[in-house]
């Protein structure tokens, strides 16, 4: 098990190095029309390394940086990947914030006396739906007595839950992140040829796209989620 999960993180860390996948990523599941309009040119892969104050290191999943209009601020995408529901992870995600500005101030990338903006994302790709709290106001007591409430951290993250997404939701993309929910579901090696088939006429014009689903597919669809289909190989967009 806890090899599925670390060649899990590795596919899918891998999947989310590309700048096009973090672009499908956020015009695809994040509602927010004034984030889909930033100029993702400008999106820049992040050293996602930190050591806190008592030396402890923390590897983040992925982080990503994009430019945005106002005196060339930076706007943080936090993506960490689970595969199982975590009751915890606001704590987590709130710790991961405070750390990436930590290493922020300490390498000197803070411009003026502002914090960039920071966007936390939990992309779950677990079997049943998310249940945790979204929200670190949740795991807090909602009537602290006195003073406490003005005191209490605040942090919420975005949840990207593949069970969310119907599959007329996600056919209705031409984005390589909901493909990938979708190959997922498929039960016969005739659907992944036929949507594979699909992707390949989608990101004809891409073929770094191209290589890096089709090793998503080779490497983790077909070799750990479902080894028993015999899925051609001129269909997995390689």
């Amino acid at each position: 098990m806890i090899l599925m999960n670390a060649r899990h993180d590795a596919s899918y860390k891998h999947l989310f190095s590309s700048p096009k996948v973090v672009r499908h990523l956020v015009e695809g599941f994040i509602p927010d029309e004034e984030i889909k309009r930033l100029d993702f040119s400008t999106l820049e892969r992040m050293n996602a390394s930190y050591v806190s104050e008592d030396l402890r290191e923390r590897a983040d999943d992925v982080v990503w940086r994009v430019r945005t209009e106002e005196d060339w601020l930076y706007l943080y995408f936090l993506i960490e990947f689970q595969s199982s529901v975590d009751p915890w992870m606001a704590v987590r995600m709130l710790t991961y914030v405070g750390l990436l500005y930590q290493d922020l101030i300490k390498g000197g990338q803070i411009q003026g006396k502002k914090l960039p903006p920071v966007l936390p994302i939990v992309f779950y790709t677990g079997e049943e739906r998310w249940s945790a709290p979204t929200d670190i106001a949740e795991l807090l007591p909602e009537h602290p007595p006195g003073i406490l409430g003005n005191y209490l951290p605040r942090l919420a993250y975005f949840l990207v839950d593949e069970n969310a997404y119907s599959d007329e939701v996600l056919a209705s993309l031409q984005n390589a992140v909901a493909a990938t929910i979708r190959l997922k579901r498929q039960e016969t090696a005739e659907d992944i040829a036929r949507l594979g088939a699909a992707m390949r006429a989608w990101f004809a014009g891409d073929p770094e796209l191209q290589r890096i689903l089709a090793l998503w597919i080779r490497e983790y669809l077909l070799r750990d989620l479902k080894p028993e289909l015999d899925v051609p190989e001129s269909y997995d967009l390689g």
